[in-house]
């Protein structure tokens, strides 16, 4: 038997639009930002100590290092994109006029 499909939830409103005293039932961007952020720097901690233990002769294999510093390069250069894009809708928004 196939998988059970889960529901689409809402779209919540932007705070300009929303009602007077109605919260949002998601997280603002503010908090998925700062989540992207902890990730990316997650990633770079453990890369860091995977070449750190790997300089030091603790056991850590080559292709394990590798394979994490590359994981964090990646995901360092995708938020770098992100970021771009977001950045680029802004200043996109900024110029329209009202």
């Amino acid at each position: 038997m196939p998988p059970a499909i889960s529901p689409i939830s809402a779209p919540t409103l932007p705070s300009a639009i929303r009602p007077a005293g109605e919260t949002p039932a998601g997280s603002g961007f503010q908090d998925i930002f700062s989540s992207a952020v902890g990730q990316v720097e997650s990633m770079n901690r453990q890369a860091s100590a995977s070449v750190e233990s790997f300089l030091s002769g603790e056991g850590e294999d080559l292709h394990t290092v590798a394979l994490a510093t590359q994981q964090a390069d990646l995901a360092f250069e995708m938020f770098q994109q992100v970021r771009n894009k977001v950045v680029s809708a802004y200043q996109e928004i900024m110029k329209m006029q009202m």
